[in-house]
């Protein structure tokens, strides 16, 4: 696992390395440069694989093409044996040097046949072209820029930064989406002027001009031919080839293990493979703990297991969570800690994210199986009495300024949404922009003065299609906007500010486009999430697994804002620096601070959360340069 960056444009092989330099995090044990006319690539290498000869730039047989890369190839012995009955030939022992030759066979659209994770960029020298990609789910990220008709990019946006005349600007669009979902949907950052690469897309950048292609579509062929029993053996089948591929590995290897199903199955299939292994589970002192079921497992299924219960203020490390993670993300916090805690074991971690994703086990698609009935409604029904009314409850409820009382409001608008699928999505994903008066109370002028793009926008093409099942749409719109710029996201950024590599077996290839085809009635079942996921791990899984409550690995915004948030927030959002940014109403603020805490108030609590984070990126990224940021939280205040 690495981290790449680089630039187009005069050779400078020092602009080069200052850039790398922001990413040794992700790449502590080696460094590499390639520098040709037009071209500027650099690579800091975490060593997992082909340790002693893997180091990039990696080139073909002639030197013509040339590649710095970030991720791993699961299905790299496979692609070389044909490669090389093809006719290529290899000099080291190295996945990277597979993608080389793969776009020597294939051309640009080489990444359609990549099993892994990974993010590359690859400099053709004969056709004076950069092609830079991404992994087809998005588990690996890649960023870009155009400064001065030259080509910008890199993992992290703080490589970036380092470019000289790469403006440092608040994108307010990109903190309304993020205010309303807690991430950021689709292409944009924070930062102003600077994109993320979308997932299954690979960027070709040739004679001062940029394109983009996508290589990879997301196809949903339910298949209804099949019974119960073929999709629990296709399941198993799957997630057991998943796990094998994924534990090859020259460094030390560990697995997370929360203690819920999706963690606890790569585990039992680890262990069919792997002994004496490496568990690792965090608490933070709250109800919500799941230390006793990752023991539960551990026991199970032998492994050498390592919990931690973080007893200390987590809002302490916000500043440097912030830093890895270029957002101010109040989710993150718990695994960059688990992240932490690992790497004193292991060099690489497996996961089990991608397993609520793809087989429907969150609390929310309970909700969204039962709004397939209430979807019925017909549309003229929703516009001409549903969504008036809902309106008229916002205002009823809002000019009673009752906070807790908020909870309630959205419970019956959401009911009030039957017949608006996104609407109703929307709300169930505690997005407010819906009701025009909520912008007035959260937002200060330097908002209000600009237009904004309702978050409702980004989703209507998921729910489009009032003949698919509700489930199906809320399942493929989490799948591409969620998971991508939210989960993966984070395990990406917590993981390797931590010089750790952490892998998704649930998001192996072969395993997504099996999943894809399961119908959503066997993935929800008369009120069970998972249901086909379940029975194809009965007899793999202690039946306490299996039966037991799903929480999230989270903090409780109730109890933290108990704990430290309070206090915090008091100290970081003085009226004098809110009104001076001018992005929120401080007295909306001061209403949640110093309101009796409420457990209703979950929402207020988040909310308050992300904007001390947001003060604290404006700090650190925008009014600084982020070169040696201050990482104590003290220094914000």
């Amino acid at each position: 696992m690495c981290g790449i960056t680089g630039f187009t444009g005069p050779a400078d092989q020092a602009l080069l390395k200052a850039l790398t330099d922001r990413l040794i995090h992700r790449g502590p044990d080696a460094d590499g440069y390639f520098v040709d006319e037009g071209i500027n690539m650099g690579n800091r290498r975490l060593a997992i694989q082909d340790v002693a000869g893997g180091d990039q730039p990696i080139a073909n047989e002639d030197g013509s093409v040339w590649i710095v890369y970030n991720g791993e190839l699961y299905n790299h012995p496979e692609l070389r044996a044909s490669l090389e009955n093809k006719g290529h030939r290899y000099r080291t022992h190295a996945d990277t040097e597979t993608l080389v030759h793969l776009y020597e066979e294939y051309g640009d659209t080489f990444p359609q046949y990549l099993n892994g994770i990974f993010a590359f960029a690859l400099w053709d020298s004969r056709q004076r072209k950069l092609l830079v990609g991404r992994d087809q789910f998005g588990i690996k990220p890649l960023h870009y820029t155009v400064v001065d008709g030259q080509l910008v990019f890199g993992s992290e946006i703080k490589a970036i930064l380092a470019y000289p005349g790469v403006k440092r600007a608040l994108n307010r669009q990109a903190l309304h989406d993020f205010l309303n979902l807690r991430y950021i949907p689709g292409t944009q950052t924070l930062f102003d002027g600077v994109n993320r690469l979308a997932a299954g897309h690979v960027l070709r950048w040739q004679d001062g001009q940029f394109s983009t292609i996508r290589y990879w579509y997301p196809t949903v062929e339910v298949d209804t031919q099949h019974g119960e029993d073929y999709f629990v053996e296709g399941i198993r089948h799957h997630l057991r080839e998943a796990v094998r591929r994924q534990l090859v590995s020259e460094v030390p290897l560990g697995v997370y293990l929360s203690g819920g199903m999706d963690s606890s199955t790569v585990v039992a299939f680890a262990s069919e493979f792997k002994a004496d292994l490496d568990t690792f589970s965090l608490g933070f002192n709250e109800p919500t703990d799941e230390l006793d079921d990752a023991s539960i497992v551990s026991r199970h299924f032998g492994t050498r297991h390592h919990a931690l219960t973080v007893q200390a203020e987590p809002l302490q490390m916000f500043p440097e969570v912030i830093f890895h993670a270029e957002e101010p993300k109040e989710n993150i916090l718990q695994g960059f800690l688990l992240a932490r805690h690992a790497r004193r074991y292991v060099t690489v971690a497996l996961s089990g994210l991608g397993g609520d994703e793809l087989f429907a086990g969150y609390q929310i698609h309970r909700y969204a199986a039962l709004g397939n009935r209430l979807h019925s409604i017909g549309p003229l029904v929703q516009r001409a009495a549903l969504a008036p009314l809902s309106s008229a409850v916002f205002r009823a409820q809002n000019r009673t300024q009752t906070l807790r009382f908020d909870f309630y409001r959205r419970a019956l608008q959401l009911a009030l949404a039957s017949g608006d699928r996104t609407g109703f999505y929307l709300i169930l994903r505690n997005a407010w922009d819906a009701d025009h008066q909520q912008w007035c109370n959260i937002y200060g002028p330097a908002m209000r003065e600009i237009s904004l793009r309702p978050v409702r926008q980004v989703f209507e093409p998921y729910f489009a299609d009032v003949d698919r099942p509700f489930l199906a749409q809320v399942l493929d719109a989490e799948f591409q906007t969620k998971m991508v710029e939210d989960f993966l996201n984070n395990e990406d950024r917590v993981s390797m500010g931590n010089s750790l590599e952490v892998r998704v077996p649930f998001l192996d290839r072969d395993l997504v486009q099996f999943a894809f085809t399961i119908p959503t009635t066997l993935k929800y079942r008369n009120g069970e999430g998972k249901y086909i996921f379940r029975k194809a791990m009965e007899g793999i899984l202690p039946e306490h697994t299996l039966r037991k409550p799903k929480w999230g690995f989270t903090f409780s915004s109730y109890h933290q804002f108990q704990k430290d948030l309070k206090l915090t927030a008091e100290r970081v959002l003085t009226r004098q620096r809110v009104e001076e940014q001018g992005l929120f109403n401080y007295d909306y603020l001061h209403r949640i601070i110093h309101h009796t805490p409420d457990k209703r108030m979950f929402w207020h609590y988040f909310f308050l959360w992300n904007v001390v984070g947001v003060t604290i990126w404006q700090q650190m990224f925008i009014e600084n340069d982020a070169s040696g940021p201050a990482m104590s939280l003290e220094a914000y205040f």
